[in-house]
């Protein structure tokens, strides 16, 4: 039992130190009472020392307060003594049977560890034994299958013979001696039957002493064979179609009958059954390293023999004599002398275009079929497939379709040129359309000029077409659409005798559908050629090519509108002095209305249905011969015209607030008619004429405060606040007074 001691106690001033301390309850704390002098320290100290005693007792009474529950431990561990005795003697034999059993595992373990060497020896000696019974086997079963001529069981015994061997290097060196002679009379023979197979083109022969070289560990020797007796085969019937091919183009009375594309096709197919019918064989011998070196190996022969194809198709066609005319051709048209100089037949060029790009996309489907089954190798270089599709690309077959591709680009622009020119030329008038023939003609073939360039596949190409579809459009057939906009006295010539001439309005308003339809048409190429460009070229730096010239295309169309804007209000300037005079009579219109004058108004309307009919008369008789959006964009620039003209007006006048109830009515019939004529909302035009209605029909001035600024509510106000005043300033009971104070 602990008895815990409180603090040491501070006393100031003890034998001259003010600092010390004295803790009760030991000699030094004697020592140092002994020597106080003072009364007020003993004093000090006594009250400490009294305080002490009192940490004491209280120490003692929560001693005393445990003594209980120590005395039940205490009785139970005493009543316990002899529980711990006989544990203490369990544990005393459970310890002596733990050593007795230790000390015998130890005995067993040693006895267990002799024996797993002993067996493991044994095991040792067993595979050796029956490794030298098997090499004895291997021994006689090769010789005897090499004297039967059973090579492939011949080349298995050596094979396991030799694996056998490097296993244990333990053999008689008679014994191997001799089979290794044995091995290399094999590989004799099997080269010997092989070569004769090739020759002989004996396939079944070729395959089974191929498969007889990887037991023999000449890999690599027997895929260089195969692979070379494959190249000849190709080589052989390649060959074959050629010359078949040259004597067709000696005895062919057309371009149809000499078939190029055939012969390409039948060559590159050769090549693809090759790799693919041989795929076991080539991993037998060298595993998919194999299939890579008979990639590279074919497309040598392809690099040879469709060059030659492709070469002999550009002489055959006389591609270069061709192009060569065409450019000679577009020279002359720039000339002032080579006006009646005729080019190539658009039509023979269309079949040459056709042929080329069957070529070129036979070229290109064969390229990134041959690379892709590179990069699906899972156990080759990861690098191997971009090496590939390098050596390839940069191959001489390659370089031969990039020149045939050249050829395409001169060809294809001078297609579009010359048929968009004839379409220009023969344009007419088509029963049941709004457009004129040279519309659609000249999008069908710009449509197929670009598909065609796209399906090429090369990016450079469908640059170039699309480019010359842009200086198409922006140059020759942007001057037809505004031929006829721009012939002299127009409007004269649209009302004859001041009546509506029929054709000549259905001939400017098809000239304004052409504009409009061809803007529509140009966004509709664009984003086709956008689509298919998205499919066709994986490379996001070609389809940025792509889409960058595609740009030049959205700036045509709005090039187009431009045009239509400034033929529409050409048209609208034609038409606009015929319904003028109607308006001018407004300006003789009295607005200061008494009660009887507005409701003779109400029953005989004084000037709206009059313009109505005049625009009936004058605009309305257009639209069977306009489209939909054309009408709605002629009609609002009537109505700007009307509107600004009706503004101009009614700043003039004066009046009454009956005079603006008119003017509210009138501005509400001329919204509703127009509103059930176009499909596009008028409210907008008409709105400063209505706040100004709205003004006009105030009771007093200060009234315009509730609909102004704050208090304007969802309406935007389109008059300034001097208008407004210039408004207030047209009512004839308005005081300029109360006007000029308003705060607006």
């Amino acid at each position: 039992m602990s008895v815990v001691t409180p603090s040491a106690t501070t006393m100031s001033d003890v034998g001259g130190d003010s600092s010390a301390t004295i803790d009760f309850g030991t000699s030094e704390a004697l020592d140092k009472i002994r020597s106080l002098t003072e009364v007020g320290a003993m004093t000090r100290l006594l009250h400490e020392c009294i305080a002490y005693q009192r940490e004491v007792d209280l120490g003692l009474d929560s001693l005393l307060l445990r003594r209980p529950d120590l005395d039940r431990q205490l009785l139970s561990l005493h009543r316990s003594s002899h529980v711990l005795s006989i544990v203490r003697s369990d544990s005393d034999i459970l310890l002596s049977s733990v050593q007795s059993a230790s000390e015998l595992a130890d005995r067993v373990s040693g006895k267990v560890r002799l024996l797993d060497l002993a067996r493991s020896r044994v095991r040792s000696a067993l595979s050796r034994i029956d490794a030298a019974v098997e090499r004895s086997r291997c021994f006689d079963g090769s010789k005897a299958s090499l004297a039967s001529n059973d090579y492939e069981s011949a080349a298995s015994f050596i094979r396991t013979y030799l694996d056998i061997d490097a296993q244990y290097m333990d053999s008689g060196s008679d014994q191997r001696e001799q089979l290794l002679d044995m091995k290399r009379q094999l590989e004799g023979i099997v080269r010997k039957g092989l070569s004769d197979a090739v020759d002989r083109r004996d396939h079944p022969e070729i395959l089974r002493f191929v498969k007889i070289f990887p037991s023999l560990g000449l890999n690599e020797e027997g895929l260089q064979i195969y692979v070379s007796y494959l190249r000849r085969v190709i080589a052989f019937r390649s060959k074959l179609e050629f010359e078949h091919l040259m004597e067709v183009t000696e005895t062919a009375t057309s371009a149809e009958e000499v078939n190029f594309v055939g012969c390409l096709t039948n060559l590159f197919k050769d090549i693809v059954l090759a790799v693919e019918e041989n795929d076991e064989i080539l991993k037998q011998l060298c595993g998919e390293d194999g299939i890579v070196y008979a990639i590279c190996e074919l497309q040598e022969e392809c690099d040879s023999r469709g060059t030659g194809i492709l070469k002999k198709y550009m002489e055959h066609r006389r591609l270069s004599k061709l192009a060569s005319d065409i450019n000679s051709y577009s020279k002359n048209l720039l000339s002032a002398g080579g006006l009646g100089s005729e080019g190539p037949d658009p039509r023979e060029i269309e079949l040459y275009l056709e042929e080329i790009l069957q070529l070129t996309q036979l070229g290109e489907d064969y390229t990134e079929f041959m690379c892709s089954k590179v990069r699906g190798l899972g156990s080759v270089d990861p690098e191997l497939g971009p090496r590939v599709t390098r050596a390839f690309r940069g191959g001489s077959f390659n370089r031969v379709v990039q020149d045939l591709t050249g050829f395409y680009v001169v060809f294809e622009e001078f297609f579009m040129v010359e048929n968009v020119r004839k379409a220009i030329k023969i344009d007419e008038i088509v029963a049941d359309s709004l457009t004129t023939s040279m519309v659609d003609d000249v999008f069908y073939v710009l449509q197929s000029c670009c598909r065609r360039a796209v399906s090429t596949g090369n990016a450079n190409s469908v640059l170039a077409v699309i480019s010359g579809a842009v200086n198409l459009l922006g140059n020759e057939y942007q001057e037809a659409l505004q031929q006829k906009m721009r012939e002299p006295n127009l409007g004269a010539k649209l009302f004859l005798g001041g009546v509506g001439v029929q054709k000549k309005g259905t001939e400017i308003a098809t000239a304004l559908n052409n504009m409009d339809v061809s803007a529509e048409y140009v966004l509709k190429l664009k984003r086709e050629i956008e689509e298919q460009c998205a499919e066709v070229f994986p490379t996001a730096a070609d389809r940025e090519k792509v889409k960058s010239c595609l740009s030049e295309l959205g700036e045509m169309c709005n090039s187009f509108k431009q045009t239509l804007n400034a033929g529409m209000e050409q048209l609208v300037s034609s038409v606009a002095p015929r319904i003028r005079p109607v308006l001018d009579t407004v300006a003789t219109i009295s607005y200061e209305l008494s009660e009887a004058e507005y409701a003779e108004n109400e029953v005989n309307d004084p000037w709206v249905q009059r313009l109505l009919h005049a625009i009936e008369t004058n605009a309305a008789w257009l639209q069977p011969s306009m489209t939909s959006d054309n009408y709605d964009a002629f009609l609002h620039l009537i109505i700007d015209f009307l509107v600004k003209r009706l503004e101009v007006i009614m700043m003039q006048k004066r009046f009454s607030q009956l005079g603006g109830l008119q003017l509210d009515r009138d501005v509400r019939a001329l919204v509703s008619h127009f509103s059930s004529i176009t499909q596009r909302t008028v409210r907008d035009k008409f709105a400063r004429l209505t706040q100004m209605a709205t003004i006009l029909n105030l009771e007093k001035v200060t009234e315009i405060l509730d609909f102004w600024g704050e208090n304007s509510g969802p309406m935007t106000w389109r008059l300034t606040p001097a208008e407004v005043r210039r408004v207030l300033g047209l009512r004839v009971d308005f005081k300029a007074e109360a006007i000029a104070a308003l705060k607006l």
